[in-house]
């Protein structure tokens, strides 16, 4: 038998799975997902992470089982699992997705890759998302998004072939892979299923008022799609979200204007963020070391962490309550929108100083979500260490108010303001001792009192920044940056002046839909 083993990693689904669909074509299919209890012990995971995990995982093996072939699992490390599968039953070929993972995962697959170099199996690896493997210009990348985002989706196999001989295996739990507890209350469920429910709702009901609900945390929950884990574990395809979320902007085009107001903008809104979503992904891509080193190099040992500063961010009582809230309904449900992620790690990097990769590592565990060609560009990005990007220093108390006025969120999510009258809610500190007394929060007992002067902070941190940015040389190396990471003109056509706006944009590098890359940028083979 000419077996071919399809090796599932962050993509846990049948549909629009280019390696299971040209692997059944050549033989019989041996599904495998390697649970790597080396990797679930990096600093960067944790059990919400490997619950969803385990969920998509368990609906995939039961839609495998009904095509005649139940997913394998293992426990252990990937090259030792693929020699005993190819000793006992012989690989013919190994098929994958490509993964822009963490550091672990791309020397991991480096060590796959050699390891079928030596036996002589072809190890083919299809693209994943709109990420471009080895890309030597950042010129058309667009223009290839759109072509890749096109392309026909595919339809699963229709059977597989039962293989004989081959034991099933549970999946251990998060305390099996030594993962500490990790109660999350509010956790996505993981699966086809719910990834699926989640994006014919947000299309066909909570979408309308995407682009004007997504950056408070009181209407984001809601509104936005929440397909971000989905994305990250693979449970659904981009091409299918980009595919479908298009047709539903051409179909509202025939229905009248009261029925569809709103949908166009939002809709419009939802894939550029699509195209954000590959970008940055295509960064790590192009320069793996983002997660650990600095883009800019002066910028390097540019902060030191406070350890009781970082517990105090960490925990959410830091004193600030828009940034407490914030943080604590992250720990409730594994996920919080963009504008407020960005907020927490600017306050993390400015106002406390906190080394971005110590604030990067306690955010990327509490994502549920966690993809880490974003997460770790975001962190330098909103850190102010690549750079090329303006330097934004969010003021936590504006944050507040312009999208909690009422501080009806912070009411939910810090019980001890839930008796401070709105108007002090936002910066209770400012209360007198009569006033505290009488709401029941007194400020140091009650609540904590700020551990840092929001203003002098942000004033500090500007300083250093900038002084940076004024030093000899600065620019030439951020030239260079630019020229490797930064955004682009797609090069596509224009469709009217809306069209030319949003290529203005990006050209700004708003909608991130354009990068560089270097020559076998990730190439582990």
């Amino acid at each position: 038998m000419a077996l071919q083993v399809v090796w599932f990693k962050r993509d846990l689904r049948l549909h629009d799975h280019r390696p299971l669909v040209e692997a059944a074509r050549r033989g019989p299919v041996l599904p495998l997902y390697v649970v790597e209890p080396e990797l679930w012990q990096r600093p960067d995971a944790s059990a919400r992470q490997w619950t969803f995990c385990r969920e998509a995982l368990q609906e995939l093996a039961e839609a495998l089982a009904d095509l005649g072939q139940p997913l394998v699992v293992r426990v252990g490390e990937v090259v030792a699992v693929l020699e005993a599968a190819h000793r006992r039953h012989g690989i013919d070929g190994l098929w994958s997705h490509q993964e822009t993972g963490n550091l672990w995962t791309y020397e991991r697959d480096r060590r796959v890759a050699a390891w079928a170099r030596d036996r002589g199996i072809p190890w083919q690896e299809c693209a994943s998302f709109g990420v471009i493997r080895g890309l030597q210009d950042r010129r058309g990348w667009a223009r290839a998004w759109e072509q890749r985002m096109a392309e026909p989706l595919l339809a699963p196999p229709t059977t597989l072939t039962p293989l004989v001989g081959i034991a099933a295996r549970a999946l251990p739990t998060a305390r099996d892979l030594g993962l500490a507890a990790d109660p999350c209350p509010a956790r996505q469920r993981g699966g086809r299923r719910a990834g699926r429910e989640l994006l014919e709702g947000f299309l066909r009901q909570r979408g309308r008022g995407y682009h004007r609900r997504l950056s408070s945390p009181l209407t984001a929950f809601d509104a936005c799609s929440r397909l971000s884990p989905h994305l990250a574990w693979g449970t659904l395809s981009m091409g299918e979200v980009v595919q479908e979320a298009r047709a539903r902007r051409l179909a509202l085009a025939t229905l009248p204007a009261h029925a569809s107001a709103g949908w166009p903008r939002a809709l419009d809104a939802f894939l550029s963020r699509l195209h954000w979503h590959c970008h940055f992904i295509q960064k790590l891509e192009r320069q793996p070391s983002i997660e650990i080193l600095e883009l800019h190099p002066a910028s390097r040992g540019l902060r030191r962490t406070d350890p009781e500063r970082l517990a105090a961010w960490s925990e959410g009582r830091t004193g600030v309550p828009f940034v407490d809230a914030c943080m604590r309904a992250l720990h409730h449900s594994g996920w919080i929108n963009f504008r407020m992620r960005a907020m927490l790690l600017s306050f993390a990097s400015h106002h406390l100083w906190i080394d971005w990769r110590d604030s990067g590592l306690h955010l990327a565990r509490q994502f549920v979500d966690y993809e880490p060609g974003i997460h770790w560009s975001q962190c330098q990005m909103q850190s102010g260490t690549t750079g090329i990007n303006t330097i934004r220093i969010y003021n936590p108390v504006k944050q507040g108010l312009d999208h909690d006025p009422d501080g009806l969120f912070l009411g939910r999510w810090l019980p001890e303001l839930a008796a401070v009258p709105a108007i002090w809610r936002h910066e209770p500190w400012r209360m007198d001792p009569a006033t505290q007394a009488a709401c029941g929060c007194r400020i140091g007992l009650d609540y904590p009192a700020p551990i840092v002067d929001v203003a002098a902070a942000a004033r500090e941190a500007r300083e250093q920044l900038w002084g940076l940015r004024r030093q000899p040389g600065f620019g030439a190396a951020a030239d260079a940056i630019q020229e490797r990471h930064g955004s682009r003109r797609s090069g596509l056509a224009s469709t009217g002046r809306g069209g030319r706006r949003r290529r203005q944009r990006i050209a700004d590098g708003q909608l991130c839909l354009d990068l560089g890359l270097e020559p076998a940028s990730r190439s582990v083979t």
